[in-house]
């Protein structure tokens, strides 16, 4: 087993994030990571599903997936030809001899600092998931009081782009095509 990472294009009508987890569930796919957020085209929004599981069994999710009517273009994103991120939250407990410590580890990720108290500093950081869990366990023995992560994000490398025109769907809304 290994994780793959899909993006979907689909209209923003009420229920389809449902409808497509719901496929992931039946096919015995835990969905380890969901982001979903608008597009660069009003109405239109990206989902982006991280999953574990066997390649053959994926790719018949994501033709049913394809086959969804709010579903404009479903594939999977290979990890050589994409840009994949994940945002952290974390507070962490500081105080006058650590808090500069804290500072060092936070400028060594390229993250900030974007709230200090006198017992907490809460830092922000961008990055794989590799790069945020080593920054979480060098801050761990300062003691991680909150936490909140995002899913992964995904775009692919390069001049493709997701977001074009599907061939043949006479019945749904045109959308501008991506070059």
């Amino acid at each position: 087993m290994s994780k793959h990472t899909l993006s979907v294009l689909v209209e923003n009508t009420p229920g389809i994030l449902a409808r497509i987890a719901a496929l992931f569930s039946r096919r015995g796919f835990n969905i380890d990571s969901l982001a979903v957020g608008v597009t660069e085209h009003p109405g239109i929004s990206r989902i982006t599903i991280v999953v574990d599981g066997a390649s053959t069994p994926l790719e018949q999710v994501i033709k049913q997936t394809s086959k969804l009517v709010e579903v404009l273009r479903a594939m999977e994103i290979a990890p050589s030809v994409a840009i994949a991120r994940e945002l952290v939250l974390v507070k962490v407990r500081a105080d006058n001899e650590t808090r500069s410590q804290i500072i060092e580890i936070v400028q060594l990720f390229r993250a900030k600092a974007v709230d200090v108290s006198p017992e907490t500093i809460t830092i922000e950081a961008t990055g794989s998931s590799d790069r945020l869990e080593a920054m979480l366990r060098m801050l761990e023995p300062f003691g991680i009081k909150e936490l909140v992560q995002s899913g992964t994000i995904a775009i692919g490398r390069g001049a493709r782009s997701l977001s074009r025109q599907k061939s043949g769907a006479s019945s749904r809304p045109a959308w501008p095509a991506i070059a």
